[in-house]
């Protein structure tokens, strides 16, 4: 299913079929069919409802991708990217904003479970500006080859067949049901030494998926080549029994990243996949879970090197806001929790929002700060004698706007200290800017 027409918006935006939008600098116009396709999603399923949202714009109907990033197909070939939005504020030249979100992206999706095989340093994104659906395939592709270049596992496989000699055992019974009159038959079982084995039926049968999908000569090329290769190898008819039979251990190292690949090819392991009558094929991912994620990542290595004796706890549990007939309600649960000997130094939480340091309050929502004072009087203790004991900190992605903590806290009362600090996102090496004065 190659795409006819493709576009390109970020988090937030909006599409139309209406003629209108073509004048609209916010509003990018599909076709009639994609839209009504879009817009059953958007009114059809609880989980599809959280991707769409039907809305008015200036008179006109429209619907409005939430906070989801990575790439739809509708039934009509029609390929929609949805970019993380801290592109559009970094970079002034579009096409600029477009790389810099694909690969923050990428970068962030590499701590995400079931994503640590996706390479960020590729070529392919920087340079030849490719959509996130060819950089998936390219990546599938090139583990692929990797795997070809050291050899194909073969295995024996049981056969059974009526043959013009003895080979393996003579199944008795079957010899006399079938060549009771061709006695010159042998009906035999035997094993045959093949690359049929359910590894190799299952990037068979995802290269036959993306053999479709490619759009870029390289991948194409790359796609016909390895279709070749593995044109003995029959299809897996059964995902899920074939991924259950895979054997992993030694001599089979080399399969782990193209089966990984598989798995989001073939089961849509992903966080969130559309569904609907047509099956379009879809690929999405929840940006503020992609974003804690990688930022629990990349503090729990900080910690480790430079604060060994912290611990790092995500999605605590264990306080409420209020209690009713002796029993908790209302969940509290941040996001992360930094320890000490197994008693709270600090919470902090992730916000995948834009701010702006230049306005009063860095544009800070009321709801977060309530939230975070509720965090700090329930998880916190006061505790004058101690140095630690009453930070808590909000983390937002770094943006053009926002490159430095807010140089001063906010005060929460009791002591608590509220900091807003920007979270840097790199290739190379990613960073928590954090204030030096922060009480760990």
């Amino acid at each position: 299913m190659k795409a006819k027409k493709e576009i390109t918006l970020f988090e937030f935006g909006f599409v139309a079929k209406d003629d209108r939008a073509e004048a609209h600098s916010r509003v990018q116009k599909i076709s009639a069919s994609s839209y009504d396709y879009l817009k059953r999603m958007c009114l059809g399923d609880e989980s599809d409802r959280k991707l769409l949202k039907l809305r008015s714009l200036d008179g006109m109907e429209v619907l409005q991708v939430q906070n989801y990033a990575g790439v739809i197909f509708t039934p009509d070939k029609t390929q929609i990217e949805v970019l993380p939005k801290i592109g559009k504020s970094t970079n002034e030249e579009e096409e600029e904003g477009e790389e810099q979100a694909r690969v923050s992206l990428l970068t962030m999706l590499r701590a995400l479970k079931g994503f640590s095989h996706i390479q960020t340093a590729s070529a392919n994104i920087t340079h030849q500006k490719m959509p996130l659906l060819e950089v998936f395939i390219g990546q599938f592709l090139h583990s692929v080859n990797a795997l070809v270049k050291r050899g194909l596992r073969s295995d024996y496989v049981r056969r059974e067949d009526n043959l013009a000699y003895l080979k393996g055992k003579l199944n008795v019974g079957k010899q006399l049901r079938h060549n009771f009159i061709n006695k010159h038959k042998f009906y035999c079982e035997y094993d045959e030494f093949l690359l049929d084995r359910p590894a190799n039926r299952l990037i068979h049968s995802a290269l036959l998926n993306v053999k479709s999908l490619a759009r870029s000569a390289a991948n194409q090329k790359l796609v016909q080549e390895l279709a070749f290769v593995f044109h003995e190898v029959p299809k897996s008819h059964d995902h899920k029994s074939d991924f259950s039979k895979v054997k992993s251990g030694r001599g089979m190292n080399h399969y782990d990243v193209p089966l990984q690949w598989c798995q989001l090819i073939l089961n849509g392991y992903s966080p969130q996949t559309m569904k609907g009558d047509h099956h379009a094929i879809s690929l999405l991912f929840p940006m503020e879970k992609v974003f804690e994620d990688y930022v629990a990542k990349i503090i729990k290595a900080e910690l480790a090197q430079s604060y060994p004796t912290l611990q790092l706890e995500t999605q605590a549990t264990g306080e409420h806001l209020a209690r009713y007939q002796q029993k908790g309600k209302f969940s509290l649960r941040p996001d992360l929790l930094i320890k000490h000997d197994k008693r709270n130094v600090a919470v902090l939480d992730t916000k995948w929002k834009l701010l702006d340091s230049k306005i009063s309050n860095a544009n800070l929502s009321q709801s977060d700060v309530y939230q975070m004072f509720a965090y700090a009087k329930k998880y916190l203790k006061r505790n004058a004698d101690e140095q630690h004991g009453n930070d808590v900190v909000l983390i937002y992605p770094m943006q053009a706007n926002f490159t430095q903590p807010l140089p001063t806290f906010f005060d929460l009362d009791d002591g608590h200290k509220l900091w807003i600090t920007p979270f840097e996102i790199n290739t190379e090496k990613s960073k928590w800017h954090k204030p030096e004065t922060l009480a760990f």
